[in-house]
């Protein structure tokens, strides 16, 4: 676990651009129910989370379609709710940082680590904002 000083920063990178964070497992059932859709940012302290995934989403959100709810998880920190979150992404195996979207409550698209390392954050961004109008409209 990181000492809550150390990733603060980082979750208010998301949280102060409207993302809920999910600290617990009936908080991540109770986001991932809900109708319409739902982006699901797990969190990193790792360097790609922070110059590429994060910048990313938020790039994202300036597209015309976006997710009707914004919620993340931070990996390494809040356990139990990245563990339930991660359980609604299989058959996707766990990695942090990584970018779900949900729709009415079942995933339709997912960015790996693997798809966020050695990528700009604009590359991600685009990424993103395909699936948002292909499922956000």
């Amino acid at each position: 676990m990181y000492p809550a000083e150390i990733v603060r920063p980082m979750k208010d990178e998301l949280t102060n651009i409207g993302f809920e964070e999910l600290l617990s497992v009936e908080a991540v059932d109770d986001s991932l129910s809900k109708s319409g859709t739902t982006l699901v940012v797990v969190n990193s302290i790792c360097g790609c989370a922070a110059a590429n995934a994060r910048p990313a989403v938020r790039m994202s959100l300036g597209n015309q379609n976006i997710p009707d709810n914004l919620v993340t998880v931070f990996a390494g920190v809040d356990r139990e709710a990245t563990d339930a979150a991660r359980a609604k992404m299989i058959p996707f195996p766990p990695s942090s940082p990584s970018l779900a979207l949900f729709k009415d409550g079942e995933l339709v698209h997912m960015i790996e680590r693997h798809h966020i390392e050695g990528r700009t954050a604009d590359m991600i961004a685009e990424n993103l904002t395909e699936a948002y109008n292909e499922f956000c409209s």
